[in-house]
């Protein structure tokens, strides 16, 4: 089976899979300051666990098909070095942040972290610029 062929639906997934992540984080982090998590239900924390499977595996699958591994690739080895730390930030800012304050600014730091991670993935450079970002999305 040639992996190739399934690129563009690979990347499809991966992409709606990072947008739906962003996007769940968020929504969590609002309900977190506003004290409301906990209120929302079981599909709070179970989708997201989905999602980022999907989004892992597809991104995988990715990088296997384009012959880029980590520790081979510096971009991709930076992206998931912030991944890591997007996910243990995102960890104290909705559970583990022993302060409002903690969890707070871990929230803010884990946004950060997923932006700069949509920013490495597009512009394939490890310590990405502004200018190669803009440049990169055709402006």
């Amino acid at each position: 089976m040639d992996l190739a062929a399934f690129y563009p639906t690979l990347k499809l997934i991966h992409v709606a899979t990072v947008v739906i992540t962003g996007s769940l984080f968020t929504l969590r982090f609002l309900w977190m300051v506003n004290g409301t998590l906990e209120q929302r239900g079981r599909w709070v924390s179970t989708l997201p666990h989905v999602n980022d499977t999907l989004l892992f595996i597809s991104g995988l699958l990715i990088a296997s098909i384009i012959g880029q591994l980590p520790l081979q690739a510096p971009w991709l080895t930076a992206k998931l070095f912030v991944l890591l730390a997007y996910i243990l930030l995102g960890s104290v800012a909705l559970k583990r942040g022993k302060s409002s304050r903690i969890r707070l600014w871990s929230g803010y730091a884990a946004i950060t972290c997923y932006l700069l991670i949509i920013s490495i993935a597009l512009t394939r450079n490890p310590i990405p610029s502004f200018e190669s970002l803009i440049q990169r999305l055709g402006f």
